[in-house]
């Protein structure tokens, strides 16, 4: 059953990437309802690559922000809520309860360099089912590249084999403050059908 027009609108059409936020906190019940609707995406062989961490309080604000590019702190020093989105290497550890129909499915996963791929292509997708996720529960997001990866995973996933792809603002953005929306290329330029 296909959802309806006004769902489209605010989970694409008329949504928006904000870099300005409106005084208004994220509950830790809306960041939890975010990744039970994430987990549900289909992933390669169910792996579930993606990692949160949601960056919320002053004290974490403050961790963050050496690792952001110049032109991307005051953005997030505002918002409400930022998300790490990182992507797990070693996501064959949770195969085998991700698969209990294939329960030595990890076994043939040797290769470091190839999970790597699969992990990062993976939580890349995850990355877009939250964003879907967040504008489906009445978020606004701003995500973004321009920080120091490494310096983030040293910050926040230190002593673990998730390594750091994007970050997004979550909140309420504000509407005011938008520049006008940037055109999109057509179907005829971005696709084919063969």
């Amino acid at each position: 059953m296909a959802i309806n027009d006004e769902s489209l609108d605010v989970i694409f059409r008329a949504a928006r990437s904000h870099r300005a936020w409106l005084d208004k906190p994220v509950s830790p019940a809306i960041l939890m309802a975010i990744y039970d609707l994430v987990r549900w995406g289909p992933t390669a062989l169910n792996a579930g690559p993606l990692r949160l961490v949601y960056v919320v309080s002053p004290e974490a604000k403050a961790r963050l922000k050496p690792h952001l590019v110049p032109g991307n702190v005051d953005k997030t020093l505002a918002a409400p809520a930022t998300a790490i989105l990182g992507f797990d290497v070693d996501f064959p550890k949770t195969l085998a309860e991700l698969n209990p129909h294939s329960p030595k499915l990890a076994e043939g996963l040797t290769d470091k360099t190839a999970n790597e791929v699969l992990a990062f292509r993976n939580g890349t997708l995850q990355g877009g089912y939250f964003i879907i996720a967040a504008r489906a529960l009445g978020l606004d997001c701003g995500p973004m590249s321009g920080f120091d990866n490494g310096g983030v995973d040293r910050e926040f996933f230190a002593g673990t084999s998730v390594k750091s792809n994007f970050l997004c603002n979550i909140g309420y953005g504000d509407a005011a403050k938008l520049h006008p929306r940037a055109p999109r290329l057509s179907f005829d330029e971005a696709c084919r059908i063969v």
